[in-house]
């Protein structure tokens, strides 16, 4: 059976714990074991597939149609390897087990209770992955923070596996909050002392504390929190904050984080981490030779973690390239024909994103105008791509009320219409095309350039699609489909020759890009921005000495 760290958080919200856990097995990884990475989360939803982007950041896909949190994909952007249902667990999904056991009378009569069977059923998720000889070390990320009343089960449960498995076999790592006080210039080690003794109170000691903190915490710092959090000097922990979540395992590797976790279970035979290929992505990424400005059009960009994916992709394929992506982030909800050109003309680049529903289309299509009448290259992803479809036909083709079915029922040219095996489906949760389809690509195509291949595999999460009775159309006045699903005849890619570059997917491919394999869209998309700049940036030399 595999090894388990069970890494917690107390203070506060949002100080990366998937990033250190995600760095914890990066390292391990590096040292030859097989590592995997779990989230436990404490909410009631079955999952985050119907949780509005601005509440809970983006909904991660992976493989096999799963629809998880999002720290999943840095789970897979750090390993390279792909996550699945086992390895993203909601309260919702524990509780709707438990009672669907208790109708069909599993229990036996049995008062149904917290504990034992809310506890057991997640002791059995947790232990889940790490059954068979498939990996070396499980790590479980708890969500959450200790004292919330939804994490308590969660906390309880690794009570219980504390005591009964081997304490050779169980990690505990706490990721707790030291802040600064700039007014009194002094690191407060007080939160972490509470949290730790709240933590210890429910029955669970850690034995790694790691500290965020923006100012190094020093030995004095150390020493008073080992001291009265009761660990060992040594397992004390600084994580300043870095300039990138990808300087993170460099820094754990510094602090030992790896060395003290397998040390607690007592493994010692292990080689030095093989970190070459990350350090040269970093490299890249601190040096870049030059700078592209995309311009990432959406409606949820006040919330970063809405399109956190995305992003990921950007810094990939900027390093890639060895160039530095300005990401500008521009609400398509506030885009009209009149101040289009004024928001758009500095851009080398436009990414239309993903999202759902009527608010802020007309922007996006009045953005994805401009860049195919103006030779910018253009980046459709799912709806950024019907949008396309949708302003192709209505200022290209004539059909002025061209439109998604999803926004217009009544249209008089559906371009975009629902699937027709989402038509009867009336359950919105994990119900959408969900996880990995293939794709065959058109030769001699701009896709076909991209990937350099006639047959690929991506992720995708919608119900709605190009409606192939107009595809002719498109095609005839020059939109081809460069992709296609060879079994339901979807049309997966979008392209215009005629254009520097301009693609639409309907799928996902932010969702498979690692730092070891970034998404090919991407970096493609990022070298046609460089290109437009460098010839934009000619053709203005070139105009000044005329």
């Amino acid at each position: 059976m595999a090894k388990h760290v069970f890494v917690t958080g107390g203070v506060t919200s949002s100080l990366g714990k998937g990033i250190v856990a995600a760095s914890l097995a990066k390292l391990l990884q590096a040292r030859g074991f097989k590592v995997t990475i779990q989230k436990f989360d404490p909410y009631i939803n079955v999952d985050p597939g119907t949780l509005n982007p601005y509440e809970h950041g983006e909904c991660f896909v992976t493989e096999d149609g799963a629809e998880t949190d999002l720290d999943l994909g840095h789970y897979e952007r750090f390993l390279s390897v792909d996550t699945s249902q086992a390895n993203n667990v909601t309260t919702g999904r524990i509780y709707q087990t438990v009672i669907n056991k208790e109708r069909e009378g599993a229990y036996l009569g049995k008062t149904v209770q917290i504990v034992p069977h809310i506890t057991d059923e997640i002791k059995r998720r947790m232990l889940l992955l790490g059954k068979d000889d498939k990996y070396d070390i499980v790590i479980t990320e708890l969500g959450g923070t200790i004292g919330d009343i939804e994490s308590l089960p969660f906390v309880e449960a690794v009570r219980q596996l504390q005591w009964e498995l081997p304490e050779e076999d169980v990690c505990v790592i706490h990721l707790t909050l030291v802040p600064y006080l700039r007014a009194a210039k002094e690191l407060k080690t007080k939160p972490t002392q509470h949290s730790v003794r709240m933590m210890s109170e429910n029955g669970v000691h850690p034995d790694i504390i790691v500290c965020r903190a923006e100012e190094s915490i020093g030995y004095d710092i150390r020493r008073k929190i080992a001291q009265f959090c009761n660990v060992k000097q040594e397992a004390v922990i600084e994580s300043m904050d870095a300039s990138t979540i990808y300087e993170v395992p460099l820094n754990m590797l510094r602090e030992k984080l790896d060395v003290i976790t397998l040390k607690k279970l007592n493994i010692t035979n292990y080689p030095e981490p093989d970190l070459t290929q990350w350090k040269g992505f970093l490299d890249k990424l601190k040096y870049p030779k030059s700078q592209v400005t995309i311009g990432l059009v959406g409606k949820y960009i006040e919330l970063q973690d809405a399109y956190k994916s995305i992003l990921e992709s950007f810094i990939h394929a900027g390093a890639v390239n060895e160039v530095k992506v300005k990401v500008v982030n521009i609400h398509s909800e506030f885009l009209t024909p009149e101040n289009v050109p004024e928001k758009l003309s500095g851009l080398d680049g436009m990414l239309v994103a993903p999202g759902f529903g009527s608010r802020g289309i007309e922007g996006k299509i009045e953005a994805i105008r401009y860049a195919r009448e103006n030779g910018i290259p253009f980046f459709g992803i799912c709806l950024g791509m019907q949008m396309a479809v949708i302003e192709f036909a209505r200022n290209v083709l004539g059909l002025k009320k061209a439109h998604s079915i999803e926004m217009d029922a009544n249209t008089p040219y559906p371009v975009i219409n629902m699937m027709e095996e989402q038509k009867k489906i009336k359950m919105m949760g994990g119900t959408m095309r969900l996880g990995s389809y293939p794709c065959e690509i058109m030769p001699g195509s701009l896709a076909e350039k991209i990937y350099g291949k006639l047959e690929i595999s991506e992720r995708h999460r919608h119900r709605y699609e190009f409606n192939n009775d107009y595809l002719s159309q498109f095609e005839a006045a020059g939109m081809i489909a460069s992709g296609k699903n060879e079994h339901s005849g979807l049309v997966e890619i979008i392209e215009i020759p005629s254009h520097p570059f301009f693609i639409g997917v309907q799928f996902h491919p932010e969702l498979k890009s690692t730092v070891e394999h970034p998404a090919p869209l991407f970096v493609s998309f990022v070298d046609a921005a460089r290109a437009y700049k460098e010839d934009r940036v000619a053709s203005k030399a070139s105009s000044i000495e005329a």
